[in-house]
């Protein structure tokens, strides 16, 4: 239901301000977690929804890079580079781990073995490309490979050898943790027989030595939107590492980086550029045919203007990059720089001599006609 009505803003449902630490936007989490966690509210699907709401804020705002996203872009933006959310609970709390068991304790509220003991989600992975300026502002679709861990074929990611099943542990029946009391406390740690697994395979697989995975390349093909920029990431869910335990699969966050192009340099959604003029089309006015950033090479006429200064700024209107979240390009800004000849011909040396001595007439008329007005 969410995803078809306007989100709020994650610093307003975090109750923070923009410029919050990240230690302020922690615990501003953690007092919403704990009021709407679903084992305090069994049943209330508005403290389910407000739960999910404030997970997804704090997601986004203690990553850096989605915050400076969101930040600029706003939900917009985060949805173009392939930020979804989380799909549901278990999401949740496998994303974040370690961080519930800080907040609730070893299980959670109502005894729930979350994180550790339970289904854990698979790493995330990342992938850098590098893309052209032209390929950031028309969009591209680009075929990568990613060398990641699949589950192993032959044991079908059990990690026991064929005829076999993994064994619930003994040690801790297959909580995957165990319980040790210090003096009136009792403190929960790792199991050291099955390593937090809560099964033991007494018999491996033979091909993956019982890890249930094996390392294969994967070819993906990635769809870069127009308008990208460096710094910018794509999401590709469930592209990362596999999970354990029937956990989900990691996602896989593609950065983009874009590469500095020989004529244009982009500020914003504009390009500049420079060319190059004579003494006299500067003087005099002409019209020229400069580059432009299209899908494909082709110029755009550009005329100058009588009696230009070098370093004078002209602007083609839609020449620059796409936005990103909405309709229309930034603009084209040309800088027009007036060039001085090194060499002459004796004939340009004649007519610039003749031009000087013509200049120097009217500065003398210039300065008589101050004196006596």
């Amino acid at each position: 239901m969410r995803d078809l009505m306007a989100k709020r803003c994650y610093y307003e449902i975090l109750e923070v301000e923009r410029t919050a630490a990240d230690d302020t936007i922690k615990k501003s989490y953690r007092k919403l977690a704990l009021q709407y966690h679903p084992d305090r509210n069994p049943g209330n699907s508005e403290a389910e929804e407000k739960f999910k709401e404030a997970s997804e804020a704090y997601e986004v705002l203690r990553d850096q890079e989605k915050r400076r996203l969101y930040d600029r872009f706003g939900h917009d933006g985060l949805r173009n580079s392939g930020f979804s959310g989380f799909q549901g609970f278990d999401d949740i709390f496998s994303s974040f781990g370690d961080i519930f068991e800080d907040f609730f304790g070893m299980g959670g509220f109502g005894g729930r073995q979350r994180g550790r003991s339970s289904a854990r989600r698979g790493a995330d992975l990342r992938y850098d490309m590098n893309i052209t300026l032209r390929e950031a502002a028309f969009g591209v679709e680009k075929k990568i490979a990613i060398r990641k861990h699949v589950s192993c074929a032959e044991c079908s990611g059990t990690g026991a050898a064929d005829g076999t099943t993994p064994e619930t542990c003994a040690t801790c029946q297959g909580a995957g943790r165990v319980a040790q009391r210090q003096g009136f406390f009792s403190v929960a740690t790792t199991c050291p027989h099955c390593r937090g697994t809560g099964t033991i395979i007494a018999k491996p697989c033979r091909k993956c030595a019982g890890s249930g995975k094996q390392v294969q390349d994967k070819n993906l093909m990635v769809k870069i939107p127009a308008g990208v920029e460096t710094g910018m990431q794509l999401k590709l869910n469930g592209e990362g590492e596999p999970g354990e335990r029937g956990g989900q699969a990691g996602n896989l966050y593609v950065f983009i980086n874009v590469e500095e192009d020989e004529f244009f340099k982009r500020h914003n959604n504009d390009i500049v550029c420079q060319v190059s003029v004579s003494f006299s089309q500067a003087a005099l006015g002409s019209a020229l045919h400069v580059p432009a950033l299209d899908k494909e090479p082709r110029e755009e006429k550009l005329t100058i203007p009588r009696g230009i200064q070098s370093g004078e700024l002209l602007t083609i209107k839609g020449g620059g990059i796409p936005h990103l979240n909405r309709g229309g390009r930034g603009d084209q800004i040309v800088q027009v720089i007036v060039k001085t000849p090194r060499k002459l011909t004796k004939r340009q040396e004649e007519l610039l001599r003749e031009l000087g001595e013509l200049d120097s007439r009217n500065e003398g008329k210039g300065r008589l006609k101050n004196l006596f007005s």
